[in-house]
């Protein structure tokens, strides 16, 4: 448990990777439908 523990949220933030324990953040990107541009 701690920074070399790859299976601990700290532990994923100092190796650089992702998981369950820490999940990427989902960028809102929304996209804006043909109909509504072409009026």
């Amino acid at each position: 448990m701690g920074k070399g523990d790859k299976k601990s949220r700290r532990g994923k933030i100092n190796n650089g990777s992702y998981g369950k324990r820490r999940p990427r953040r989902n960028s809102k990107t929304t996209v804006v439908s043909e109909d509504q541009s072409k009026k």
